[in-house]
């Protein structure tokens, strides 16, 4: 069973840059061949999809409120995925989470998340 560890959240000004990492761990995993995405969950909303990326990295999305912004990527031999995340806002602020986008429905395939916190 695959596992996924978020990590590089923290607290930034309005147009600050971030960098968030995800690393998938789990005998038994075959990473280049998943869909991963970014996820993030405001306080009193609903878990979004940010954006997502393909497992040979050639096909990324992005939500309209991130596009330009944020960049997605991946290193298949690491297992991890990247969210770099520029010209923050304060309505960027979320938990973020990744998982695979076959496992979005599953309770138990998420990890902790990161904080990501946009305030002056």
């Amino acid at each position: 069973q695959v596992q996924f560890v978020e990590s590089g959240g923290g607290l930034v000004q309005p147009g600050g840059s971030l960098r968030l990492s995800c690393a998938a761990s789990g005998s038994g995993i075959f990473f280049s061949l998943y869909r991963m995405g970014w996820y993030r969950q405001a306080p009193g909303k609903q878990r979004e999809l940010v954006s997502d990326i393909g497992g040979d990295d050639t096909i990324t999305n992005y939500a309209d409120s991130v596009k330009g912004r944020f960049t997605i990527s991946r290193d298949n031999a690491k297992r991890t995925v990247y969210l770099q995340m520029n010209s923050l806002k304060p309505e960027d602020t979320a938990v973020y989470y990744c998982n695979r986008l076959a496992l979005a429905d599953k309770a138990d395939s998420w990890g902790q998340g990161t904080q990501v916190t946009v305030s002056s």
